[in-house]
């Protein structure tokens, strides 16, 4: 049930807001369909085809609703007729997947609807991630370093927003939509992280997000082909997609970058990204690169590496410098950080980090105390290292990770060396 109303929530939700036009309706009237799920699948079983059922049963509990609330009584007429030609939920033919290229895209309103200016930015990126991602607020609030009360009142207060404000459910056009679009990419890059590296639950991936959001990136491509910063979005996402089945074992244990095979990653994938960044340079026409230009960048040296000793690690530090420069953040500092490590030593990186540490802005980031305990450990400092992955296990809320972090800590436990102390 979990994994159907994952995979099946954004599409249900986007379908209902374009009937009912209504965000917050929508929403309940899926989690009513959702509750209905529950009482009778255990049952009758699973249909043959979930979502057509919930779709269905979404659009009955809309009836009763548009019954009950003259306002909407203009809309009965339509969506009566639409469940009588539906026959039932057995043989409901719900519409085929868009046009990957179409702007009719329900997921795609919804990103722009969500991502609607009478909106805050944290708000848009909440409520997006909230909607299509199908992520509880509180994955959202460990996404953003923020209190889980907060995203929940951001949350709250959009949905009363876009009501009140009667935010069309539509992609705007001419330069409406060049403007909105920084914070729409925003929100499909936070929900492919969190296909990529969950942050809670047991499994280390979500692959159903990370294909959501390379298809809305693949398909922002293709509405804006002259933005050089959707192109580089587009490629970052290919590039990270590619290394899906590298980054656990077997047994879904989480393998990190450097100890990945590289002959599991996708080289079709690879290719795609590597035309994608190509299309950035080519229609940026000069203009500096932005965030997604220089995160694929580094993606792209990356996936050039046939093995990790052959990295270009002081061209991959230099592009992290540049990414500083126009990001201001602590998460990239810290990422660039791991980059000088890698050229230059642990001995150059350490003060990077502990500055990080010392400045607060990522006390509870688990990563942090992970790549403190990482340089720490080649450093020698081995009963260091392991408080610091020990703190790390302590933060994540993501099993697979915890496991991971642990056995670093005891491993460097292990140990009775100690050097550079």
């Amino acid at each position: 049930m979990d994994a159907v109303w994952r995979i099946e929530s954004p599409r249900l939700i986007a379908g209902l807001t374009r009937m009912v036009h209504d965000l917050g309706v929508a929403e309940e009237l899926a989690q009513d369909a959702l509750v209905a799920a529950l009482e009778q699948w255990p049952a009758s079983g699973v249909p043959r085809n979930p979502g057509a059922w919930l779709m269905t049963t979404a659009k009955r509990r809309a009836v009763d609703l548009i019954r009950r609330n003259e306002t909407f009584a203009r809309k009965l007429a339509l969506l009566g007729h639409e469940l009588e030609t539906a026959q039932g939920a057995a043989v409901f033919d719900p519409p085929g997947p868009a046009d990957p290229g179409a702007i009719e895209d329900d997921l795609l309103r919804l990103v722009f609807t969500a991502c609607h200016p009478v909106l805050s930015r944290e708000a848009r990126v909440a409520l997006t991630l909230r909607l299509l991602g199908g992520l509880t607020t509180e994955e959202i609030a460990r996404a953003f370093l923020v209190p889980e009360s907060t995203v929940a009142q951001r949350i709250v207060r959009a949905k009363r927003t876009i009501a009140k404000e009667k935010v069309p459910f539509e992609v705007p056009a001419g330069p409406e939509l060049a403007e909105r679009l920084a914070s729409v990419l925003e929100v499909v890059y936070l929900i492919f992280n969190e296909g990529y590296a969950a942050t809670a639950g047991d499994d280390w991936m979500r692959p159903g997000l990370c294909e959501d959001a390379l298809r809305l990136a693949r398909v922002l491509a293709g509405l804006m082909p002259g933005e050089p910063e959707v192109h580089g979005l587009a490629a970052l996402l290919e590039i990270q997609a590619s290394r899906a089945g590298a980054r656990t074992s077997a047994s879904g244990a989480p393998v990190l970058l450097l100890d990945q095979d590289r002959s599991r990653w996708d080289h079709l994938l690879i290719r795609r990204g590597f035309a994608a960044l190509a299309r950035a340079e080519a229609v940026r026409e000069g203009r500096p690169r932005g965030p997604y230009v220089l995160q694929a960048a580094i993606a792209a040296s990356h996936a050039s590496a046939i093995r990790a000793e052959e990295t270009d690690w002081a061209r991959i530090s230099a592009l992290y410098d540049a990414l500083v420069g126009v990001t201001d953040s602590p998460v990239v500092e810290l990422n660039r950080a791991v980059a000088v490590s890698m050229d230059l030593g642990p001995g150059a990186a350490l003060p990077l980090v502990d500055a990080l540490v010392a400045c607060g802005a990522l006390r509870d980031y688990h990563l942090l105390p992970s790549v403190r305990g990482d340089l720490l450990l080649r450093l020698g400092r081995r009963r260091e290292a392991a408080a610091e992955f020990a703190l790390a296990a302590s933060l994540t809320r993501n099993s697979a990770e915890r496991s991971l972090l642990s056995a670093r800590a005891e491993s460097a436990r292990s140990s009775p060396t100690e050097k550079g102390a």
